[in-house]
């Protein structure tokens, strides 16, 4: 009896000891096993949405200069990258078969003018005599007769024709000077304006043939200095934003791979309509201009663009992970979970968006809802929504425009791995 007393004594000492022991144990078990999240706060501060691109990098404005007339190079004062003024001779053809050339079409202009002075001595000659005899039949009908009469007056009228043809022959003549002249000054080749020389396509001694096609010989670069053009190609989703930020007058960034701790502003000069599709991808071009003081900018040029399309000052804002994470079920609040299992509010939103049966209000109305977000803060043992609307968002942060967050609150990022 004693030994059984003595039995359950201990066995009451044991299991008050379990007793007391269990809650520590099994708090002690959950702390050990609790998930550790990854966390970031809740700031204040500034917000740029941009929209990158690359582009490549051209002038303004190309000319090319190209020959009228053929013949070999004779002369040849234009370098690669040589700055020109409008008028500066690049090149000169020989001239000697259009010099020849003027100088016989001269000559043919000096006769067809010599001949005009002929004619016009004969035509007053026969003016003179149709006066005389003008005045010998006023005199006496019988002086002259009809046949005589008529000569004198047929003859005056031919050499009249003649004075008509020898001065449009005067004409001719002078018309084939100047085409000759004209061809003689072609072959000095001058620049139509100030620029750069960006490429030189002929060396000395080269022979141009020009009768069949205008050889190109120069591209003159002008304002290359002063502005730059870069051609950008835009996707079709972003160029609304594009435009918009083209009427506010917001400012473009980029660099090149030349100097890569330099940042070139740029301004939005123009959006082209014509379309190109490439692998069912839309593009507009997109016409950039920045200045070029230092020539830094050279045609050709890969460019690495950032469009600046909104911005906001002293906003409310958090890190996008706290948006992209998304906790097992087991590690937020019962009443949470239907924004995980597929019944929550951004599911059914996100799902409704993604199908292809729905209408374009629908969509619209989807697209427009998906500001409505949510985001999970550490509620003690599990993690707990917080709805919000987001509004801008960069690469890092974005806006928040409505929900209960303030300054400095810690969110779930994700979680921490051992």
């Amino acid at each position: 009896m004693r030994l059984l007393v003595k039995i359950l004594i201990v066995l009451l000492v044991i299991g008050g000891v379990v007793a007391a022991a269990y809650r520590p144990a099994l708090d002690y078990w959950r702390q050990r096993n609790r998930p550790e999240w990854r966390t970031d706060q809740v700031v204040r501060g500034d917000l740029v949405a941009v929209v990158n691109a690359t582009g490549q990098i051209q002038p303004v404005l190309s000319v090319q200069v190209g020959a009228f007339v053929s013949g070999p190079i004779v002369e040849l004062p234009a370098e690669f990258n040589q700055e020109v003024r409008e008028n500066d001779l690049l090149a000169r053809i020989d001239p000697a078969i259009y010099d020849a050339i003027v100088q016989q079409e001269s000559a043919i202009l000096q006769v067809r003018q010599a001949e005009v002075q002929r004619v016009e001595a004969l035509l007053q000659q026969a003016r003179n005599d149709e006066q005389r005899g003008e005045a010998l039949r006023a005199r006496n009908i019988d002086f002259l007769s009809d046949t005589e009469w008529d000569q004198l007056q047929f003859n005056r009228m031919s050499l009249e024709a003649q004075l008509q043809v020898a001065k449009a022959s005067v004409q001719q003549a002078q018309a084939s000077l100047k085409n000759a002249q004209a061809n003689l000054d072609y072959t000095f080749i001058r620049s139509p304006v100030d620029g750069i020389i960006i490429d030189r396509k002929i060396d000395p001694g080269q022979t141009l043939a020009s009768q069949f096609q205008t050889p190109e010989l120069f591209i003159v670069a002008p304002q290359m200095r002063e502005k730059m053009h870069v051609h950008a190609l835009i996707d079709e989703a972003d160029i609304g934003l594009i435009r918009e930020a083209q009427l506010r007058g917001l400012k473009v960034e980029f660099t090149v791979d030349a100097y890569m701790d330099d940042l070139f502003p740029g301004v939005i000069e123009e959006i082209r309509y014509s379309s190109t599709t490439t692998q069912n991808v839309v593009t507009y071009p997109v016409i950039v201009a920045a200045a070029n003081p230092d020539l830094k900018l050279l045609p050709g040029m890969t460019a690495n663009l950032s469009f600046v399309v909104d911005q906001r000052e002293d906003v409310l804002k958090i890190p996008n992970a706290a948006l992209r994470f998304f906790p097992e079920a087991g590690h937020v609040r019962e009443s949470d979970r239907g924004l995980l299992d597929g019944t929550g509010i951004a599911d059914r939103e996100e799902r409704a968006s993604s199908e292809q049966q729905i209408s374009a209000d629908q969509r619209a109305d989807a697209r427009r809802r998906r500001t409505q977000r949510h985001v999970w803060i550490d509620d003690g043992e599990l993690l707990r929504a917080v709805a919000v609307e987001t509004g801008l968002n960069d690469n890092r942060y974005t806006e928040i425009v409505a929900g209960e967050l303030i300054e400095g609150q810690t969110l779930v990022t994700g979680l921490q791995r051992n």
